[in-house]
């Protein structure tokens, strides 16, 4: 595991965009795994605004989401799918065929299956981005997830769902997902995990420095041969011996 501590969330996300960009261009199969949320933000901006100047090209790169809310896709305001679109997808036109995102209004069970063959049609996922739920989650694995578990159809905790609740204007039934498992993840070539702000410092040191168990999912990944968390310094602030870099 390494661990990235950057004075504040712009240049975490810019050191991110950095690391990111170069592990794609040693890539071949550039399968990317894409998080929504607050967090991904700032590094989907500077991806958009370094295509935009000319000095990146995201143009065969392939792009599979991590989640999506049970009974929504794209064409609702508030899914993981449609801050993607306004946020990453459509200011760069990304193809259609480079995209592989869960349709939470169709049948859960074959988006799974649909979901799965893509990864394996394109010979694995190179770099998964993720965000860090309140409670130890990523996706949304759940405290409790199985870290040999694949896409699935997943119960969303009860805090994970009250804090759901701010990327919609009215209450939404927020009680059902389906994501990637920790499994992909774990398969995945890179693992890149994003955390910002005083709020997620309890739970950075729970994942970095507690005991690993499926309670608190995030922790898990800490076996995989190459994690990157990147933390601003409000994220870190209860780290042991942590300077920023």
């Amino acid at each position: 595991m390494k661990i990235v501590i950057n004075d504040s969330y712009k240049t975490m996300s810019e050191q991110a965009a950095n690391d990111l960009v170069e592990l794609m261009d040693g890539s071949e199969s550039k399968l990317v795994c894409l998080a929504s949320g607050d967090t991904p933000s700032g590094l989907f901006e500077e991806l958009v605004n370094r295509q935009n100047n000319g000095s990146i090209d995201v143009s065969q790169w392939k792009f599979v989401g991590l989640d999506e809310w049970g009974g929504m896709n794209g064409a609702d305001e508030g899914s993981c799918r449609y801050h993607i679109n306004k946020q990453f997808f459509t200011p760069l036109q990304i193809a259609a065929n480079n995209i592989c995102f869960f349709d939470g209004r169709a049948d859960l069970e074959s988006e799974c299956r649909r979901t799965e063959n893509f990864i394996k049609e394109h010979k694995g996922i190179d770099v998964v981005i993720l965000g860090l739920g309140l409670n130890g989650h990523v996706g949304m694995n759940e405290p409790g997830a199985s870290i040999q578990e694949h896409s699935h159809v997943a119960a969303i905790d009860e805090e994970t769902q009250r804090v759901g609740q701010k990327y919609f204007t009215s209450p939404h039934d927020l009680s059902r997902g389906i994501t990637l498992g920790l499994g992909n993840i774990m398969e995945s070539r890179h693992v890149v995990l994003l955390v910002s702000g005083a709020h997620k410092a309890n739970i950075v040191k729970r994942i970095i420095e507690g005991e690993a168990n499926a309670n608190v999912p995030a922790s898990l990944l800490r076996s995989h041969p190459s994690l990157t968390v990147y933390l601003d310094k409000a994220a870190a602030q209860l780290l042991n011996n942590t300077t920023a870099k």
